[in-house]
């Protein structure tokens, strides 16, 4: 016998994301739409207002795409199969999936969302253990998953577009500015299209340049927190713990797409009274109190407007609705709206996560 200990197992960061999620459980529904473009949105009427929710992939070779009018999701694929969204139907088959991978061996699993989620595990062999997962997850559900397999958080998140559909793939410190480098500031995440403009107007257009930026401008352009973070991004540094506590809201928010639009108060002021009344619904059922309050404006055509405000902690209603009407009183009058939406923000419990998205440090 040897006398020479095996090394321990490393910690590695999975990142599991399920391949056309939606898009798949409706075809799993009605199996006979495999292989047409399936596109689910709305209440699948393409003449009402209403936007992709999801496209399968055949529908995603004709460009259509996740928050593309549906209304140009038809014209693109005259004839695509379109199809409502059915939430219960996602929900129940999301709880299936989380509930495979917290089944896995040694698993602690950080849920981000219907289709998504963080495996953190020691093991000596990734590979291996994301294939069984994969197994495990389609033998349960009959759904395809892809991983992204990473030393942390970050890197784990950007290595599951290398492996789509179904496959697997390594992003690592050793490899992450071969594979990231070149590529521009918007394939990372956490990074969107201001961001990455923003970005480029102080000359840093790709992932490498991001990394070695400059922190003066940097901290001058986004603050001493976001600019630091923006850099770190940059490396594809960031934790790697991988955090089950459950996610708790920040707040809740309902919105609605007019079918024709409305500019006259009256009509303004009662669809925001009920979609506040619906929030409102869902933050007595959370029994946490309301510090701050959003509105969401889209005027027509499609300028949108947000405009937020904190108030003293209440769980008032009358005292958070009369807040709310002090929002509704900064429209524009006169201009029509197509969307309006109300959020609430809560306070949050001791216990709760800290911090707003995992790559900040982690939780």
């Amino acid at each position: 016998m040897s006398d020479i200990a095996a090394p321990a197992p490393r910690r590695w960061v999975l990142h599991v994301d399920l391949d056309q999620f939606i898009a798949a459980v409706e075809i799993l529904r009605n199996p006979e739409l495999a292989g047409k473009p399936v596109i689910v949105g709305g209440r699948g009427d393409p003449t009402e207002r209403a936007v992709v929710s999801t496209a399968s992939y055949e529908a995603r070779e004709f460009g259509v795409g996740s928050g593309m009018p549906l209304r140009i999701a038809v014209r693109k694929i005259p004839d695509a199969v379109i199809l409502p969204v059915d939430a219960p139907l996602y929900l129940a088959a999301s709880e299936e999936v989380m509930a495979t991978l917290r089944a896995q061996p040694g698993a602690v699993v950080q849920v981000l969302g219907w289709d998504e989620a963080f495996v953190g595990v020691d093991t000596d062999d990734p590979e291996g253990y994301a294939r069984r997962l994969q197994q495990d997850v389609f033998d349960r559900t009959r759904l395809h998953c892809s991983v992204g397999i990473g030393d942390n958080l970050v890197r784990a998140k950007n290595a599951t577009d290398f492996g789509k559909p179904r496959g697997t793939f390594h992003l690592t410190a050793d490899n992450w500015l071969e594979v990231m480098g070149h590529r521009p500031t918007i394939a990372l995440w956490g990074v969107g299209s201001k961001i990455s403009k923003r970005l480029a107007l102080l000359g840093v257009e790709t992932v490498s340049e991001l990394a070695v930026a400059d922190v003066d401008a940097l901290t001058r352009e986004f603050g001493p927190k976001m600019g630091l973070w923006y850099r770190q991004l940059g490396r594809g540094d960031g934790s790697n713990v991988v955090d089950d506590t459950p996610w708790v809201a920040r707040g809740h928010s309902k919105e609605t797409t007019f079918q024709v639009d409305i500019v006259e108060p009256d009509e303004i002021e009662d669809a925001a009274r009920r979609l506040l009344g619906e929030v409102l619904d869902e933050v007595a059922a959370d029994d946490r109190p309301v510090v701050g309050l959003g509105l969401k404006v889209r005027y027509a055509p499609f300028l949108t407007k947000t405009f937020t405000k904190k108030i003293p902690s209440t769980s008032d209603r009358e005292v958070v609705l009369a807040r709310t009407m002090e929002l509704v009183a900064k429209i524009e009058p006169g201009r029509p709206i197509r969307l309006l939406g109300v959020r609430a923000e809560m306070a949050m419990p001791d216990d709760a996560r800290e911090g707003h998205t995992p790559t900040r440090g982690g939780w």
